[in-house]
């Protein structure tokens, strides 16, 4: 398994003790406020150690969301809004700006609450990938983990993010084009567990030329999604996309010169096997140049693991192979341009994001309790006359980073020869 990941911080996010006003002290509204405060933090508590399981952050996760959903919802009601969805004022820093953001809008916070979330799963994931012996079901973890993640961003991004009030911060975790690049990542880094697997069960090459094909174009995409934000910031993420890409089209050429090796197009796998050398090339130097670029997040070094370093003898080897055999048997022409990689051939192994679906709103939210709730003097500093509120950059300061419990590096990689052990 390629256990190269990069991985950006996590958000910060300002206390909320849901402090509401109520015409009448009803028992379920008073347990609500009580239990959103109680929920909410139990997530955030969870959320800065990868090492929790994941049935711990999503049963969390769960509790705080079902009662969330009656600040976005009436209760009962598929599409009316909340009159409490504008009641509290959040504060949440973005990951990578650092900046923090104040919006008096209960879909900024499941947003933010979502994409931090989505930030844990992609942390468990790597956190189980860097051990140096990795079982089967830890390898399953891994890409559960990540398919979770980009199905968490997705709904965020085509649920979330049309209702918000106020647009997200340019490069902000609620900018569209953050979050195409996050779920793009999780979906290309959970088919690196499947090419991983298909390795070490030596599939069809053709299969797994395709899928490395489509893992180097889904890390295309994540990669021109950062092209028109601040280079400064988003340049080492956008590096690791880059580098990422052209690793795979190496692997990609790799595994179709061997394919059509095996169909006697000798000058065919000589053109493969050169540009896959040319791509490796071109991805070591990018290593060395995403190593040196500054940013946010976590630096990979693929350049010291197995799954990196055992391609280029094998890619060098098989060229002279090819090269020799062309001269003593084939005495075939060596194409100009590069052989067309398989497109369609990956249907087996192509990963979605898993569908991530909001819990159903949590039974406390009778009509006497939404009733029990006054807006009416709510949020009034926090709002325009529309109700909308500033999203401006918050007054009192920027939230201080989170404290993460690091994933312990294991630079080398597992210990067999190809790097991918999943047994």
């Amino acid at each position: 398994m390629s256990h190269w990941f990069h991985r950006n911080p996590l958000k910060a996010t300002g206390l909320q003790n849901f402090e509401i006003k109520m015409f009448a002290h009803d028992s379920d509204a008073l347990k609500i406020v009580s239990d959103l405060k109680q929920s909410r933090a139990r997530v955030l508590e969870l959320l800065p150690d990868p090492h929790h399981t994941i049935d711990q952050v999503e049963t969390a996760l769960k509790l705080y969301l079902a009662l969330a959903r009656g600040l976005l919802l009436q209760p009962g009601e598929a599409t009316a809004a909340s009159k409490l969805r504008t009641a509290l004022t959040f504060r949440w820093s973005d990951s990578l700006l650092g900046t923090t953001m104040s919006q008096a809008d209960a879909v900024f916070e499941v947003g933010s609450i979502l994409m931090n979330t989505g930030f844990w799963f992609m942390k468990h994931a790597a956190m189980l990938a860097a051990k140096k012996e990795i079982s089967m079901e830890e390898a399953k973890e891994v890409h559960t983990s990540l398919k979770k993640a980009a199905g968490v961003v997705k709904f965020v991004q085509d649920t979330l993010l049309p209702q918000l009030l106020e647009k997200g911060a340019d490069g902000g975790d609620l900018d569209g084009r953050v979050t195409t690049a996050y779920i793009n990542q999780c979906t290309a880094e959970a088919q690196e567990v499947t090419i991983a697997r298909a390795i070490e069960l030596q599939h069809n090459p053709t299969l797994v030329s395709a899928l490395a094909h489509e893992t180097s174009k889904m890390f295309t995409t994540a990669a021109d999604n950062l092209h028109t934000l601040d280079q400064k910031i988003f340049g080492h993420w956008r590096a690791y996309f880059e580098m990422k890409s052209q690793f795979y089209l190496s692997y990609a050429y790799s595994y179709q010169g061997e394919a059509v090796l095996a169909e006697d197009k000798c000058g065919d796998a000589i053109r493969c096997l050169q540009e896959s050398k040319a791509c490796l090339g071109k991805a070591s130097a990018m290593a060395t140049e995403y190593a040196k670029t500054k940013g946010p997040g976590t630096t990979a070094r693929p350049e010291k693991h197995n799954f990196f370093r055992r391609l280029a003898p094998i890619v060098q080897r098989t060229l002279e192979k090819c090269e020799r055999e062309n001269g003593f048997i084939y005495h075939q022409k060596v194409p100009y341009d590069p052989v067309q990689l398989p497109t369609n051939a990956a249907t087996h192994g192509l990963v979605a994001p898993e569908v991530w679906e909001i819990p159903p709103v949590s039974p406390l939210w009778t009509a006497m309790a939404y009733a029990a709730f006054d807006d009416s003097k709510l949020g009034e500093n926090d709002k325009d006359g529309k109700g909308k509120s500033k999203g401006k950059k918050e007054e009192k300061g920027d939230l201080k980073p989170v404290k993460e419990v690091p994933i312990e590096e294991n630079e080398e990689g597992t210990k067999n020869e190809s790097g991918c052990v999943l047994s």
